[in-house]
């Protein structure tokens, strides 16, 4: 059976907000759940839109489906998408990245103040039987503090505008500023280098994407930190290099770090961040809402419907020929 549209693999509860509006618009549709190459030339010939995952969507998979003309990702990351590919088989890529913008800033900010006031320390210290306030020793004062963001794009942005409303100092590093003299940028950030954000930051928060930032964060970024500072990835795994920050933490150069995302998710049990004091873990979750779930759902779903129709897609990223 061939379907207009077919979203290649879904790990969601129920696809009903993308059937509601596929079916308004009397489009056929069908969910696979493709994991590889060889899944996808198998199960998506025919198609002309992809909406897609998780799985990989090579030059290979695109020439042995010559009708597929935009492939939609559930998500800002197109990673898992071969741009150069696309561009030269004229198949337009779209994501939707601003779906779960404030969520994500949400929670790079609560991971922060998990540690800056010393939330997750103490915890594990009462539930292992001890009521010692001095043992969170140093806290200080957010007025008082400096907040490093690395990547000034809409969560970045967002980011900024919540820990500036402590009262934080907030110092940013966006190599794309110099790309792009146009871009506005909040009067109460001070653009620096990133050698100098590292140094002088209480709080690093990274918020760009992986193109261009493999291993941003490695040893020698880490030994730049504050031994009080901490670390916090919402963006990308693969943008700091775990080996190195397991060793930053068991050396105690920085003070601790937390991550949402890893260079390999799910992240094995026996990472070694998993079982360390200094760090705290989450399931890559930082983009979840139920209100951001439904809207992310509806505008992929949109985004192929607009090109269905011949209308200009919203978050085209690439360049086809």
């Amino acid at each position: 059976m061939t379907a207009t549209v077919i979203i290649t693999d879904c790990d969601h509860e129920h696809i009903q907000h993308e059937k509601d509006i596929f079916n308004e618009r009397n489009l056929s549709f069908l969910l696979k759940q493709c994991k590889t190459e060889e899944d996808l030339i198998h199960e998506c010939a025919g198609a002309t839109v992809l909406i897609n995952q998780y799985a990989p969507i090579t030059d290979r998979v695109l020439k042995a489906l010559p009708t597929v003309k935009l492939v939609v990702r559930y998500g800002v990351g197109v990673n898992n998408v071969d741009l150069a590919a696309a561009n030269a088989a004229g198949v337009h890529v779209c994501n939707v990245p601003d779906y779960g913008t404030q969520e994500v800033a949400d929670h790079a900010l609560a991971l922060m103040l998990a540690f800056t006031r010393g939330v997750h320390q103490m915890t594990l210290r009462v539930k292992a039987g001890e009521w010692n306030y001095q043992d969170a020793v140093p806290l200080f004062r957010h007025q008082q503090q400096t907040i490093g963001v690395i990547g000034l794009g809409r969560i970045g942005t967002a980011f900024a505008e919540k820990v500036h409303a402590l009262g934080c100092r907030v110092l940013v590093y966006d190599p794309k500023f110099a790309d792009n003299k146009t871009k506005t940028i909040p009067p109460f950030v001070e653009q620096t280098s990133l050698d100098e954000l590292l140094a002088h930051a209480d709080v690093v928060s990274i918020h760009c994407p992986l193109d261009r930032a493999y291993h941003l964060i490695g040893q020698a970024e880490l030994a730049l930190m504050k031994q009080t500072a901490y670390l916090i990835n919402v963006s990308r795994g693969g943008i700091v290099d775990e080996t190195a920050l397991v060793e930053a933490l068991q050396q105690k150069e920085i003070a601790g770090a937390a991550l949402d995302v890893f260079e390999q998710e799910p992240v094995p049990h026996d990472h070694p961040l998993l079982h360390c004091d200094q760090s705290l873990c989450t399931p890559h979750m930082a983009w979840y809402s139920e209100q951001a779930a439904i809207e992310l759902k509806q505008k992929v779903a949109q985004e192929a419907v607009r090109f269905l129709e011949g209308d200009s897609v919203h978050y085209l990223v690439n360049d086809p020929q």
